[in-house]
């Protein structure tokens, strides 16, 4: 499995482990255990959660199970988020809203690895662009976490590029990824800029819901339609599974994207290990991208 590094102390495998829906799985701490080996085995050695995943349960699901096998830390990266307060029945918030604050990153950012028992964070996010964010105040909480050893890098999450120049600025480009939606049916991060932004900075994005939450293969909208007897009739062509073919077109950009798994089948996470095998030429590249016809070559 190819790893790409993201600083001097951390490497993310480049098929990442999604972790969002952990306690809908409703595995045993023990069976937990035996699929991130099982992850291990395809060379995923990332994992990607946060704060609220799961209502607030899926850091504290995937610590039961580092607490019934301490070794497993050493041989994964863990990746979490902070800065979302959800209308939850496990907080006590008149309304959801965004905290960047320089105590709740402090705060949450310990609790994350209390409850999943792991000493330490290798990427530590910003989950959300926040409109009432003082970036200079984000980047103190940031390396000041650092400096305690609490996190080895850190980065943010759905920032577009103006936001992200402005937090990199302040952070002195110690930014590590940006966390972003990208599929075949979103685009918005072609459109805004934000790739050409990363690839400036040589900022590797990790990306999330890349199979469009399954709706790719699921769907009957007309236009998403159109997506799937493309990607169906490429998949074709190589022998190869559709979402497969889907990981493989987020692949091949050149800021080298991290696409996040969000199965717990280990079936479907092989399906985007095998893309990294797999080489679309560039016209099959742009019949995906144009596939839902909301993307047009001027």
């Amino acid at each position: 499995m190819e790893k790409l590094q993201l600083n001097n102390e951390v490497s993310l495998s480049r098929i990442v482990q999604g972790l969002w829906r952990l306690t809908s799985w409703k595995m045993s701490p023990q069976e937990i255990v035996e699929f991130v080996y099982q992850c291990i085995d395809l060379g995923v050695t990332s994992f990607d959660t946060a704060e609220i995943y799961g209502n607030y349960e899926a850091e504290a699901k995937f610590g039961e199970a580092l607490k019934l096998d301490p070794s497993l830390r050493s041989k994964i990266e863990i990746i979490t988020k902070t800065g979302i307060n959800m209308k939850s029945v496990k907080r006590d918030y008149r309304i959801g809203h965004y905290d960047t604050s320089y105590d709740k990153i402090i705060a949450s950012c310990k609790k994350s690895i209390e409850l999943m028992n792991c000493d330490y964070l290798d990427v530590y996010l910003i989950h959300r662009e926040d409109p009432l964010i003082n970036h200079q105040e984000v980047a103190r909480a940031l390396n000041d976490l650092k400096s305690m050893g609490l996190i080895k890098s850190y980065g943010v999450s759905n920032f577009d590029p103006f936001k992200f120049e402005a937090i990199q600025h302040f952070t002195q480009n110690q930014l590590v990824t940006n966390q972003i939606e990208i599929s075949p049916l979103c685009f918005e991060h072609y459109n805004s800029g934000l790739m050409d932004v990363l690839q400036k900075h040589q900022v590797h994005p990790m990306i999330w819901s890349p199979l469009a939450g399954g709706s790719i293969f699921t769907s009957d909208d007309p236009k998403i339609v159109r997506v799937r007897n493309v990607i169906a009739d490429i998949a074709n062509r190589h022998h190869e599974e559709m979402d497969t073919i889907v990981y493989a077109w987020l692949l091949k950009h050149p800021t080298k994207g991290l696409p996040i798994s969000g199965s717990g089948k280990i079936e479907r996470l092989k399906h985007a290990v095998r893309a990294l095998d797999v080489e679309l030429s560039l016209e099959e590249w742009y019949e995906i991208y144009t596939a839902s016809q909301e993307q047009e070559l001027r």
